[in-house]
């Protein structure tokens, strides 16, 4: 089972070395590449993805190395307790190409699919300027034409915002679809409050909002 969109990769790779830190590699989407329920769109990786060194030869995913990020997706169910104790379990040194594979497979088998905004993997968490995130505006719809997802969550308001091309203030907007159409389809768009980094204090909602707007669409 492809887990990538490989044939996109040089593209941001290239776009890397423009706006990302040129001594790491991108990140990139992965999970279940055929008409998933659910996309996760979240803004940027940055050095802390233990997959954006140049010595990892495994899947080049986000969140890999971190912890928090993936109470999310257990939360709302495309990961299973057992592997997220397994997770907060391990230090980022203890991660090997294999653990990394073996949880974007679960993901996958549970119809998610998970992404940046962009790609451009930051040595630190600085702010990522508009300007560079609509470089990878039009990638971004490409990667979205190609797996077709039926449900697309968006976190936080940047994100929001540049991918809708609109104005989005998340806390007016919980748990309602916006339109967005790619390549004469429509895609059911819903903003969440960004739960990761400075944004922990959300988790809970963003936990709630999602499993709310799931169980909504069955």
């Amino acid at each position: 089972m492809e887990l990538q969109l490989a044939h996109l990769h040089q593209h941001f790779d290239r776009l890397q070395q423009q706006y990302g830190c040129p001594e790491l590699d991108s990140i990139y989407g992965a999970g279940c590449i055929d008409k998933p329920d659910l996309c996760l769109i979240f803004m940027n990786p940055t050095g802390r993805n233990i997959a954006a060194d140049r010595q990892w030869r495994g899947l080049k995913a986000p969140w890999l190395g971190t912890k928090n990020s993936w109470k999310l997706f257990q939360g709302i169910g495309i990961l299973s307790q057992q592997t997220l104790t397994e997770i907060q379990n391990k230090k980022p040194a203890d991660w090997d190409e294999d653990f990394a594979e073996r949880i974007y497979r679960e993901i996958a088998a549970c119809k998610a699919y998970v992404t940046n905004l962009g790609k451009c993997t930051q040595s630190d968490a600085s702010p990522v300027s508009n300007t560079v995130f609509k470089q990878y505006l039009t990638l971004l719809e490409q990667e979205i034409d190609q797996i077709r997802p039926r449900t697309i969550i968006t976190f936080g308001n940047q994100v929001s915002s540049l991918f809708l091309k609109q104005p989005v203030c998340v806390s007016q907007q919980r748990r309602t679809a916006i339109k967005k159409i790619i390549n004469g389809r429509s895609y059911d768009v819903f903003p969440v409050f960004y739960p990761v980094g400075q944004g922990m204090r959300n988790l809970g909602t963003a936990i709630e909002d999602i499993r709310f707007i799931i169980e909504k669409r069955r």
